[in-house]
């Protein structure tokens, strides 16, 4: 335990800076202290992140290899940047991975298990928006005129936003069951997003595929909690990842609040998902954690 001293008869005009420095060198240590404590969080486990080339999968597969994971699997279906994360990390490997091909995804995880013997921590980051929808609700408030998406949406626009958030998860979620199920215990942590509580304008099939993943993820914790596997959500808000990186300025700009903080990083919302995947999370189980810096509460 770090304790902090008084001084013992300093000069008087001296105490005060005294104390100063010696509260500063005792918080520094306790500081390092959770550190250490943090580094060693993931000892010994096997994880996988999926959607791990790029955002917040790239800095969950980065934090989990800093804290000890003994083997970090990235999945991507842009192979080339999950290796490239893969290669700053050291020691983990990368795999080409489309989440809406079931047998792929079921190959994926039944191949991570033939290698490490288990799958501990999963953590679902991929998914897609809708860039055209986007930029008809940019045209729109740039004209002065309430958005018309929903009209103009074609089954092609609803089914890829659908298949690859939705469809993908339920996915990602049945393979790692079963991987997880026979073993007895296992985290789960799934990417949503806060769009389910604001149900943002001209963005019908994106809001109605994370209010599903949302759903579906629950659904699940309540099933598997008795073997053992817990299933979470993190419901970002506007984050600073390469999505949102091609909204439209006047879009990105709507999100420029000061009265809240600012777009959130990839590494920011990583320490909610792996906070959620580690033991301290432990009475978890189905939670939706809402990180939008105060936007709006649900």
């Amino acid at each position: 335990m770090v304790t902090v001293q008084a001084l013992v008869s300093p000069p008087p005009d001296t105490v005060t800076e005294t104390k100063s420095v010696q509260y500063q060198a005792a918080w520094r240590e306790i500081g390092m202290s959770g550190d250490a404590g943090r580094q060693g969080r993931f000892a010994g486990k096997v994880a996988m992140v999926i959607g791990a080339g790029s955002g917040m999968g790239a800095a969950v597969a980065r934090q989990l290899a800093a804290e000890g994971a003994r083997a970090v699997v990235l999945a991507d279906v842009e192979p080339e940047g999950a290796e490239s994360v893969a290669r700053g990390i050291g020691g983990a490997r990368a795999v080409a991975l489309d989440v809406v091909d079931a047998a792929a995804v079921e190959e994926a995880v039944e191949d991570m298990v033939r290698r490490y013997g288990r799958l501990d921590v999963l953590v679902h980051a991929a998914g897609v928006d809708d860039p055209k929808a986007k930029q008809l609700i940019a045209d729109a408030l740039v004209e002065g005129r309430p958005p018309e998406v929903t009209d103009r949406l074609e089954d092609a626009d609803w089914q890829r936003v659908m298949r690859i958030n939705l469809d993908g998860t339920f996915h990602v979620l049945r393979a790692a069951v079963r991987a997880m199920r026979p073993v007895g215990s296992g985290a789960i942590v799934v990417i949503g997003s806060s769009s389910v509580f604001d149900t943002p304008v001209g963005y019908p099939h994106y809001a109605a595929s994370k209010a599903g993943v949302h759903a579906l993820s629950q659904a699940v914790a309540k099933e598997v909690i008795a073997s053992g596997i817990r299933v979470n959500v993190v419901a970002p808000g506007p984050t600073d990842t390469g999505m949102a990186a091609r909204t439209p300025a006047v879009l990105r700009s709507g999100f420029a609040d000061p009265r809240v903080r600012p777009y959130a990083t990839a590494e920011e919302i990583a320490d909610i998902a792996l906070f959620l995947a580690s033991d301290a999370a432990v009475n978890l189980v189905g939670a939706v954690l809402l990180a939008n810096g105060g936007r709006f509460t649900a």
